[in-house]
């Protein structure tokens, strides 16, 4: 990670945790974290890229989820914690099942991939690896990552 390479975001729909109705509480626990649709080589190092920002020591009794989700070259970013709670359905006969529930910590954002660097950040001398541009994106049918 020292030595690269660069990534460059565009930061759109932000909402904070304060934003979020119904927010659950963060606990101090490492989070699990889950890649979504990093498919392509490019995708590939992104995906390493973001997974080399957490500890790699998921504390399960936390039960903290980070999940970046890759769809049509926009990734979408959310922080949950799962919960267990008893199935109270009419139709539960078993009342020892456990229902698994989501709730959302915060915050929530959508990144959009701008420009790969290899190495640190040079604007001079540096070296791209992908490079956006608006003409890239007007095929709905070809996507980067």
């Amino acid at each position: 990670m020292p030595d690269g390479p660069t990534a460059t975001f565009k930061v759109s729909n932000i909402r904070f945790p304060e934003q979020i109705p119904e927010r659950g509480i963060m606990s101090s626990h490492h989070p699990e974290l889950i890649l979504n649709n990093f498919t392509t080589r490019m995708g590939h190092g992104i995906g390493r890229m973001f997974a080399s920002l957490f500890p790699q020591v998921p504390e399960f009794t936390g039960r903290r989820i980070i999940t970046f989700h890759n769809q049509r070259d926009f990734i979408f970013v959310r922080h949950h914690r799962y919960i267990f709670e008893q199935d109270e359905s009419k139709d539960n006969k078993d009342k020892e099942k456990m229902k698994p529930r989501i709730q959302e910590l915060g915050p929530r954002m959508t990144l959009k991939l701008l420009r790969l660097q290899h190495g640190t950040f040079d604007t001079t001398e540096g070296e791209f690896e992908w490079f956006g541009t608006n003409r890239m994106y007007k095929s709905s049918k070809k996507f980067f990552m």
